[in-house]
């Protein structure tokens, strides 16, 4: 004992473990405290953990040695020197009084967890679980990172306040050209009802209109919208009280809303429309049929010069006619073959004032060229073709008619009474005494442009709004577009 306290340099036995004799280990035993036999076996006698240099057990004293408790000791030992305190070993060192030798510094990765080996996580799960989103064990969903914003796609707003109608649209761009639909309304207000005899708007259709867009000014306060555009079309552009009516909107709604001219409608009619022109076609003649008036431009698409449809314009007319208007001055409940005849005769004259008609006429009757229809008359026609149950956009928009499917569903109205057309879930007491108006200026459209097709657009003014405005910001361009760009983080 003596012996071994005073030379303080005396080596550790056979240092062998298991292999190591029970004079050895008594050694070990008798010698662990007081003397400093060496660094590794003071640290870890220091640790307190089984070691083969630190206290021996009775297994080791009878001869024998445990396996299990010598792989716990290990574990142990090594989950002190990764939390910490493995630092203990030098500390332990110095106060056994080894002063020419210290303890190895800990690891650089104290308190780092040991990295365990598995599968690798999925993309999402890694992603999700970067912004606090990953679900626990249980299966409960942990709160949102506050620390990481969520970044929320530009929105825009189109308003077009027609003579039948007031509409809505709120959307987001996605991929060159197109948007997703985040919000819409429609209602039909007749705000040009009784204007081709008065000159004037009247008060119930006033009232009509401010109570549409009273709606429509709740929807864009309910949402962050980046850009807006509210326009007014014939009946406030054409009437006398048109700009007073539009002071009485921004007083009681506080929606600011601009007259546009007729050449502005036709352009916007044809931007809506753009997606429905394919590479095929050549030449295109786009109508729209409003409530008080009908824009139509001749569209030359041959060079594809440009990538907005509307740059391709080669010739547009707007008729001081519509849906409303004509069947005020003919009638609508009560339609005959010949006051049909008579509306289409009226359109008709219109047309031929129309001097750049002939643009397209060495073009006009064959495979490049086609009809595009974006209104209300063409669309219900589509639906009375398909036989919907009820009114479906996705079925409707972009659908391709024959001329021979156009007259058969022309006469199939006019065969019609008022109250079949009433009872019609495509038509409806809306629109049943209007519908037969529009379809005699789309005959009159078909004679003047005979075609061997017409193609369906449920789209017009406010699509070619959402289409401008996000073009002109340039969210379409590589790299602007904040739905198409965006982090993956925001579509968790």
């Amino acid at each position: 004992m003596s012996d071994a306290s005073a030379s303080g340099s005396e080596p550790s036995g056979t240092g062998g473990g298991s292999k190591g004799t029970s004079s050895s280990g008594a050694r070990g035993k008798d010698a662990g405290s007081a003397s400093g036999s060496d660094n590794r076996s003071a640290g870890k006698a220091a640790e307190g953990g089984d070691s083969r240099n630190g206290p021996e057990s009775a297994d080791v004293r009878n001869g024998s040695f445990d396996h299990h408790k010598e792989k716990r000791g290990r574990k142990r030992r090594r989950r002190r020197r990764t939390s910490g305190n493995g630092q203990a070993n030098a500390a332990a060192t110095d106060a056994n009084g080894d002063a020419g030798q210290r303890a190895p510094a800990p690891r650089e990765t104290v308190g780092r967890r040991r990295r365990r080996r598995g599968k690798p996580q999925s993309a999402t799960a890694a992603e999700r679980q970067r912004e606090g989103q990953q679900t626990n064990p249980a299966g409960e969903q942990r709160p949102p990172n506050p620390a990481i914003k969520r970044r929320s796609p530009e929105l825009y707003a189109a308003l077009d306040l027609g003579t039948n109608n007031c509409r809505l649209l709120v959307a987001t761009p996605t991929r060159p050209g197109q948007f997703r639909v985040v919000d819409a309304f429609s209602r039909i207000v007749r705000l040009g009802e009784g204007l081709s005899r008065t000159g004037r708007l009247g008060d119930d259709a006033m009232d009509r209109a401010v109570e549409a867009l009273q709606v429509c000014r709740d929807k864009l306060k309910a949402r962050e919208v980046r850009r807006a555009r509210l326009i007014a079309t014939e009946a406030c552009r054409s009437a006398h009280n048109g700009v007073a009516f539009l002071d009485r909107v921004r007083a009681e709604t506080g929606l600011d809303l601009e007259i546009v001219d007729r050449e502005t409608e036709a352009r916007l009619a044809v931007s809506g429309c753009s997606s429905l022109v394919g590479r095929e076609t050549n030449s295109v003649v786009l109508f729209d049929i409003g409530g008080g008036s009908s824009e139509i431009a001749l569209v030359d698409v041959r060079d594809r010069r440009s990538r907005r449809l509307s740059d391709h314009i080669v010739a547009w007319t707007s008729l001081p006619i519509g849906v409303v208007t004509l069947s005020e001055k003919f009638g609508g409940h009560r339609v005959t073959e010949q006051s049909f005849a008579d509306m289409v005769d009226h359109a008709a004259e219109l047309l031929t004032l129309f001097d750049e008609r002939d643009r397209l006429s060495d073009r006009v009757g064959l495979d490049g060229f086609h009809l595009l229809g974006t209104s209300g008359t063409v669309t219900t026609l589509a639906g009375i073709h398909l036989d919907l149950p009820r009114y479906d956009r996705r079925r409707v928009d972009g659908l391709w008619m024959s001329a021979e499917e156009v007259d058969a569903m022309n006469a199939r109205l006019l065969s019609w009474s008022f109250e079949e057309r009433v009872a019609n879930p495509c038509i409806g007491a809306d629109r049943a005494d209007l519908v037969l108006a529009g379809c005699a200026i789309l005959e009159a459209i078909r004679r003047a442009w005979p075609s061997k097709r017409l193609r369906v657009a449920d789209r017009g003014l406010r699509e070619g709004l959402l289409t401008e405005m996000m073009a002109a910001d340039g969210v379409w361009r590589r790299g602007v577009n904040p739905w198409r760009n965006r982090s993956r983080r925001s579509g968790q």
